[in-house]
């Protein structure tokens, strides 16, 4: 995945603006800018998601597994879905335009 979904993850980590967990970006979905989820969430969950989202809350859905998200956040466990609460604009549609080109 790209290097500034990977960047924009550890630094929403290492400033405490980053939700992990189906459940708990589930909760905090209204606060959300961009909404990572990765290839191994259910259809289910994945409605959830999609239907709650309010409508400044970007989806990107991650090429990987949760195994893989996990890495890209520099965590040792697995992450099938995180929510960044604040990320500038430029940035989302930066990291959305190279999510396209791979």
């Amino acid at each position: 995945m790209g290097k500034l979904l990977e960047k924009a993850l550890k630094d929403a980590l290492q400033e405490n603006k980053c939700v992990l967990g189906v459940k708990q970006v589930l909760q905090s979905i209204k606060n959300a800018k961009l909404v990572i989820i990765s290839k191994s969430v259910s259809e289910e969950s994945l409605e959830k998601i999609q239907s709650s989202k309010g409508e400044k809350a970007t989806t990107l859905q991650f090429g990987g597994s949760s195994v893989a998200l996990g890495r890209v956040c520099g965590l040792q466990f697995r992450i099938s879905a995180a929510s960044l609460t604040s990320i500038p604009e430029s940035n989302i549609k930066a990291i959305l335009k190279e999510s396209e080109t791979q």
